[in-house]
């Protein structure tokens, strides 16, 4: 099914989702996919969010502005078995630094109903002083192009164990497979635009092999992440490669392992949240901005 807007039952379904697969492509050519909290507009657009803690998704989207979503993951949806959604679209992100919850209230309202535990970062000084980053947000907009549904996600347990010798990325990717039970690799399609799909990838020595998309070779990731129904129990983690044909199917050899926050001792939590504040510190120094304050009661929903 292909159509240009998002309606009727196609809609109930992607509004239903707690979160999707947003694709972007980086600097060097790499389609990568990370999981957001979309919110759908009046208009038809979608509307995603990040921080100038994390903004490589509004970098990419201002050099590139070809974006792909995959909603495939049912978990929190109180759906059985729906169809998965993927959208081809072109996204815009001006570079506006938003503090107040007014341009994106529908998207904080709803995390805070999907996810309850977010909610407490405004509530407490300490957390207001460390996580102020978080507040200072990158509007972009995602305009579609076409709308394809698919088969419900594959089901299946866990994803199998396999030892990869000599460590690096095939390695990480390896030790964390078992974790999850699928996984979403963001390519190319045959006629050169940015794709998503949903596989279940298997550890073959120094690449991981799977089936079923069309794609093109070259520059590709593979993205798994898990959540519980009220969007806690985050586990994620990217690896980007080069992808090749195998047969009928592909193999994506990682050359970069890019972690998530989960598994992250008490240290490591402290070491990530300082980098995120570095970063939107340089955000702000090379636009000879200053750090702005947040409205803090605007946060209370």
């Amino acid at each position: 099914m292909n159509t240009m807007t998002l309606t009727g039952d196609v809609a109930s379904v992607l509004d239903a989702y707690r979160t999707c697969e947003l694709l972007t492509v980086g600097r060097d050519g790499t389609p990568i996919a990370w999981p957001v909290v979309p919110v759908r507009r009046a208009d038809g657009t979608l509307l995603v969010t990040t921080s100038i803690g994390l903004p490589q998704k509004a970098l990419n989207v201002r050099r590139d502005p070809r974006v792909a979503l995959l909603f495939s993951d049912p978990t929190g949806s109180g759906l059985t078995a729906p169809p998965q959604i993927l959208v081809h679209a072109h996204a815009t992100c001006p570079d506006e630094i938003v503090t107040a919850a007014g341009p994106a209230a529908d998207q904080w309202r709803l995390l805070a109903e999907r996810q309850p535990s977010s909610s407490a970062y405004p509530r407490f000084a300490l957390t207001r002083r460390l996580m102020d980053w978080y507040y200072m947000r990158l509007l972009i907009t995602v305009t579609p192009v076409a709308v394809t549904t698919r088969p419900p996600a594959p089901a299946g347990g866990p994803m199998a164990a396999a030892a990869v010798p000599g460590g690096g990325p095939p390695a990480e990717a390896a030790r964390r497979l078992p974790r999850f039970t699928s996984g979403v690799v963001a390519a190319f399609d045959e006629s050169g635009a940015p794709t998503l799909a949903r596989v279940r990838p298997a550890v073959a020595g120094g690449a991981l092999r799977f089936t079923g998309p069309a794609l093109r070779p070259g520059r590709a990731s593979l993205l798994c992440h898990s959540h519980d129904a009220k969007l806690s129990g985050l586990r994620a983690f990217v690896v980007t490669g080069e992808l090749t044909r195998d047969g009928d199917g592909w193999l994506l050899t990682p050359d970069r392992f890019v972690p998530g926050a989960d598994g992250l001792n008490p240290l490591d939590m402290v070491r990530a949240i300082r980098r995120m504040r570095a970063t939107a510190a340089r955000y702000l120094q090379r636009r000879g901005l200053a750090r702005p304050q947040i409205p803090w009661e605007q946060y209370r929903f």
